[in-house]
């Protein structure tokens, strides 16, 4: 896979993020199963816990627009290191990945690293554990 273009995308959705607070912008740039890139920044609320994250910004578009096959997404975050999803937004990740997903993590154009969803999400939660589940209540 090419990451440049996915990259690109994502260092210009950062230039757009609301990041009033925190002055940390992130950008994030999801390739689909088809071929289509979703962009998203980070768009942060004075409640702090109405923020959205870049990451999933970019996936709610994908999944809005019909998409439910994640291939990749390019996260472009601190110039000085790499930045990571957090928590949620790797769990928001798992719910609509393949089991290859690549995770590219983007110091800046020229800069990055590729890792496999199971790599920065192990023992991930996902819909096979609800498969065969005992029923608890009548």
């Amino acid at each position: 896979m090419d990451y440049k273009k996915l990259i690109s995308k994502a260092v210009d959705a950062k230039k757009l993020a609301y990041a009033p607070y925190s002055k940390f912008r992130v950008g994030a740039a999801v390739l689909t199963g088809d071929g289509n890139i979703y962009t998203g920044c980070n768009i942060e609320n004075v409640s702090y816990g109405a923020t959205n994250c870049a990451e999933r910004t970019a996936v709610f578009k994908a999944v809005s627009e019909g998409h439910r096959d994640l291939r990749a997404i390019a996260i472009a975050g601190s110039n000085k290191e790499y930045t990571y999803p957090c928590g949620i937004c790797r769990q928001v990740i798992s719910e609509f990945a393949r089991e290859d997903m690549e995770i590219i993590i983007v110091k800046n154009e020229n800069e990055y690293m590729v890792k496999k969803l199971e790599e920065i999400l192990p023992y991930a939660f996902i819909k096979k554990h609800l498969e065969n589940r005992e029923k608890v209540y009548d």
